[in-house]
């Protein structure tokens, strides 16, 4: 049977827009448990002897799991994906031996988290027959093409998960429930919409720049922030204040951050791949409330790091306390996973929180970023002077590092230092930068950054 691979770039951009409607008419994205679609993956296993069976459903950025059996796997990103190998053929994919498809990435890293070497999966579909989702059964050994029977054993199994589909968007449909990521959003007819959003991330507009955090004492550069920038063809460079309130209200925040994790890991690869003395670099994404309501943020991230081959020390992470206390019990199920990955996890922006010290006994954090208010008007009055020593103690005691974001001048530089502050970023030093001349910045001897004074 045929193979192909699909980017997202490549995808009918209409066609795609109806298959994401179909898919958020269900409401079946992070949803609980249910027993009949964890039959229909029991009964797959069952019969076809497999070691794993999922029945995942995609949206613009991600394939997440709704049902395993084997192996448990909650989400995985979707380029490359097994997904868009049935979108493709628009059908059954069948692979006997990974083996045979050395180029073919993705199927990698799922055979590499369930012990596998070949797999089968059929679509599962909207009732007009969208492609939403895939039935995969994976096998721990080469196994021969299926013949016909069992071929279409898997498609009906697939097919009963597509009834389920079906009765659930008609039960949404009847009781006039709308999916949370269905809701319109109220922009008041300015600009950008959300079809402007989801344009710009399908034609590859959005930019990572990075803005490097430095050691206070030696200026040598520690770790980078990414930061989002949209290049619109006629606006020209839009920063994120004019479209991030957007993205959150729409949703689209979900595939816009997938993107800018996987770009942060890629942009990583690449600067290893000049020089392995990067190694040492950490790069920190930030990561908004709605990605953490998200139970299966964790194996996303650990499959981006075995594509890209980074360790988990090379990817930060970063978050405000609001985007914590949204759902707590997820978040703190997350970050431990995450912690175990070897994720550093940064807390930004502070003591602006209503409860940071009681967050700071609850959530595993590494490092805390004092926000720019603070340290910016720290020369200017006792009181935020007071505070910026009081974060810089407590995170003493509790062991962990602390960044202060927002530096802008030399007397907020050398009172930084007599507090003991570790580390640090601001316009000082520089300000965020795209890729290219980050590179020219890591080039310099020992990545140490010039005396803001000279």
């Amino acid at each position: 049977m045929a193979v192909a691979t699909l980017e997202l770039g490549s995808l009918n951009l209409p066609r795609e827009t109806e298959r994401l409607s179909a898919l958020s008419a269900t409401g079946i994205l992070d949803t609980p448990p249910e027993a009949s679609y964890d039959a229909i993956t029991r009964l797959a296993a069952q019969y076809f002897q497999a070691n794993t069976a999922l029945l995942s459903f995609a949206d613009e950025s991600r394939v997440w799991v709704k049902s395993s059996w084997g192996q448990q796997i909650r989400e995985m990103p979707r380029r490359d994906s097994i997904f868009d190998m049935v979108l493709t053929a628009n059908g059954p994919v069948v692979v006997p031996d990974i083996i045979e498809l050395p180029e073919f990435k993705e199927p990698r890293l799922i055979f590499n988290l369930v012990n596998a070497r070949s797999f089968a999966a059929a679509p599962v579909r909207s009732f007009d027959g969208k492609i939403l989702g895939t039935l995969a059964i994976f096998s721990s050994e080469p196994r021969p093409n299926l013949v016909p029977d069992e071929l279409h054993m898997l498609e009906n199994l697939a097919d009963m998960a597509s009834s389920q589909l079906e009765l659930r968007r008609l039960h949404n449909t009847i009781t006039g429930h709308k999916p949370r990521r269905a809701r319109a959003s109220k922009n008041n007819g300015s600009w950008p919409t959300k079809p402007d959003l989801r344009r710009a991330l399908e034609k590859h507009e959005f930019v990572l720049y990075y803005q490097p955090e430095v050691d206070l004492v030696t200026r040598r550069i520690v770790a980078l922030e990414a930061l989002i920038r949209w290049v619109h063809p006629e606006r020209g460079l839009i920063l994120p204040d004019e479209f991030i309130p957007l993205a959150e209200e729409s949703g689209l925040i979900l595939p816009i951050g997938d993107w800018g994790m996987a770009e942060a890991c890629a942009q990583i690869q690449r600067w290893c791949s000049e020089d392995p003395r990067y190694g040492s670099l950490r790069v920190c994404v930030n990561l908004s409330a709605r990605q953490f309501s998200r139970a299966g943020l964790a194996d996303h991230v650990e499959a981006l790091l075995f594509k890209s081959g980074l360790s988990g020390r090379q990817f930060g992470l970063e978050m405000t306390e609001s985007s914590l206390i949204l759902n707590m019990r997820t978040a703190l199920e997350v970050l431990g996973s995450l912690r175990r990955l070897g994720v550093p996890l940064l807390m930004d922006d502070f003591g602006t929180g209503y409860s940071s010290l009681n967050h700071l006994n609850s959530y595993p954090f590494d490092l805390l970023k004092i926000d720019c208010s603070f340290v910016q008007h720290m020369t200017e009055g006792e009181q935020p002077l007071q505070i910026v020593r009081t974060i810089i103690e407590l995170a003493r005691v509790m062991g962990m590092s602390v960044v202060a974001e927002g530096i802008e001048t030399r007397g907020q530089y050398h009172l930084l230092r007599q507090l003991g502050c570790r580390y640090g970023q601001g316009y000082l030093f520089a300000r965020p930068m795209p890729a290219e001349a980050v590179a020219a910045l890591l080039r310099r001897p020992g990545r140490v950054l010039a005396d803001p004074g000279e």
